[in-house]
């Protein structure tokens, strides 16, 4: 069966360009896992002959999904999804919202639940007061079943109702309360992973990974969240579009 066969045909009576209806059936098919990670997509030939449109129509779409990060081209053998994952840093999104975006099934196992009172630390970067309760959360974040990430997130308990309002995705869990960061500080660095969090992730110890510490913050101006994230280098890509300011 061919894709526009699964996914239906194009509309040329519809106002939108033919490459971004093309580009969309595209982005459906691998985020409902017609086409998979390291799949590789038809020829341009095939996927104009199969949706009725030109080559340069076909062209155009496949360039906008290799600019989000969806496809990759690899000289000499084609067009494949993109097995890594492109986390955009200039947009404040949860890891599963990351992750269903790019047609990945994320799921979490937590390793730690708890309740607390700030560390130094954690007062110093959330903005509060000393004996503040807090909410602490240790968990492995997977794409599918590959782990991607080992995260410590620290978060205001007054910001939610009980530690177990977190199942799956904190960044959900506050929304539901109000309480969803609206900016957020980052900071990425690169680190060599320990023996521990190696084991978690998979890798090799001294393994090359990357470090994201995250401030979320309301839109009051309250901090709320304050997150370390300990990223495999070999599956994870930090973007973030510049300009010129005027």
């Amino acid at each position: 069966m061919t894709l526009s066969q699964t996914l239906g045909g194009l509309d040329e009576s519809s106002s939108l360009p033919l490459y971004l209806q093309l580009q969309r059936a595209l982005r459906q098919a691998i985020e409902s896992r017609v086409l998979g990670p390291d799949d590789a997509l038809p020829a341009e030939r095939d996927l104009a002959n199969d949706f009725h449109v030109s080559r340069i129509t076909v062209r155009k779409a496949i360039e906008g999904l290799i600019s989000e990060g969806m496809l990759v081209r690899r000289q000499g053998s084609g067009t494949f999804v993109s097995a890594r994952v492109e986390k955009n840093f200039s947009k404040l999104t949860s890891f599963s919202e990351d992750m269903r975006a790019r047609g990945r099934t994320p799921r979490s196992v937590f390793l730690k639940k708890s309740a607390g009172s700030v560390t130094p630390e954690e007062a110093l970067a959330l903005r509060s007061s000393p004996g503040t309760p807090v909410y602490r959360f240790h968990r492995i974040r997977f794409a599918d079943d590959a782990p991607m990430c080992v995260e410590y997130a620290t978060v205001l308990a007054s910001c939610l109702p009980s530690l177990d309002a977190v199942e799956s995705s904190l960044y959900e869990a506050l929304e539901r309360t109000g309480n969803r960061p609206a900016r957020a500080l980052q900071r990425l660095r690169a680190v060599l992973f320990t023996a521990e969090q190696a084991e978690l992730l998979q890798a090799k110890e001294k393994d090359a990974g990357l470090l994201v510490e995250r401030l979320g913050f309301l839109k009051d101006g309250r901090a709320v969240e304050f997150t370390q994230s300990y990223f495999r280098g070999d599956t994870y890509d930090f973007v973030a579009e510049l300009s010129v300011s005027s």
